[in-house]
């Protein structure tokens, strides 16, 4: 177990309307977390909403002045949320992840034992084999999933088999120059901010995961499929710069 002090981990969680859940996720990842001998600070990004989802993170973080909830004035987008709450996390490690927490904080378990080898960021996966999907999408936004999964390999990230996982652990020094670079406020952020993690030379390492899919997703199957192929189509022009550059130091 890594246990660099004194902050060891950072839990980024981008919220938005998520009144009837967020309360639920947060009692999980604090009992979780309690019961392990690290620091652990829990950073809510609350990306405009119009409902109490503040409200409710803050009844959930009392007790613990180490935790913040950061409010934006007005709703911009996943993409936003979680470079916000990355650029400000403190620990040694950063995850974010879902406010469904669709994927368990357990199994951040499986991420560790791969930063410890050496990777700088561990990802969750749907797609591999060991990967245990408990609660599927409907038909159609699966195949949609993997309709884009398969532009995203050929465009920028082959061999990612499955970007979208909300579940992604970066040692600091690889979330700071990431997140710094991002520009996509919206669902394909991920796939930049693995794009850039790759061309920045840092180590990517895959895990399978438990997966449950939430009804209330916030992605919607047209809308929100035609923004991320446009975003995808931007992500090499915006970052031709980085070519050959490695790794900051």
């Amino acid at each position: 177990m890594v246990r660099p002090d004194p902050l060891l981990l950072s839990v980024v969680v981008p919220a938005y309307n998520e009144e009837s859940r967020l309360g639920a996720t947060l009692k999980r990842i604090r009992e979780y977390f309690e019961s392990r001998p690290f620091a652990v600070e829990i950073i809510v990004v609350d990306d405009g909403s119009t409902d109490r989802t503040s409200g409710v993170a803050a009844e959930a973080l009392r007790g613990r002045p180490s935790d913040r909830i950061l409010r934006r004035a007005e709703n911009r987008g996943k993409g936003a949320s979680v470079k916000e709450g990355m650029l400000a996390a403190a620990g040694e490690l950063i995850l974010f992840a879902d406010a469904d927490l669709s994927t368990p904080i357990e199994e951040i378990e499986k991420m560790l034992p791969e930063i410890e080898k050496g990777a700088d960021i561990v990802i969750g996966s749907r797609a591999l084999h060991g990967s245990d999907i408990q609660v599927r999408q409907k038909r159609l936004r699966e195949m949609m999933g993997k309709t884009f999964n398969v532009f995203v390999r050929a465009w920028a990230l082959d061999g990612i088999s499955d970007t979208q996982c909300g579940f992604k652990l970066f040692k600091r020094e690889a979330a700071r120059a990431v997140f710094s670079e991002i520009g996509t406020c919206g669902f394909c952020f991920d796939v930049e901010a693995l794009y850039l993690g790759r061309r920045l030379g840092f180590r990517i390492v895959q895990v399978p995961v438990i997966w449950r899919n939430s009804p209330l997703s916030k992605v919607r199957i047209v809308r929100s499929s035609a923004r991320m192929f446009w975003d995808l189509l931007g992500i090499r022009r915006r970052h031709r710069r980085l070519g050959g550059k490695g790794r900051p130091s």
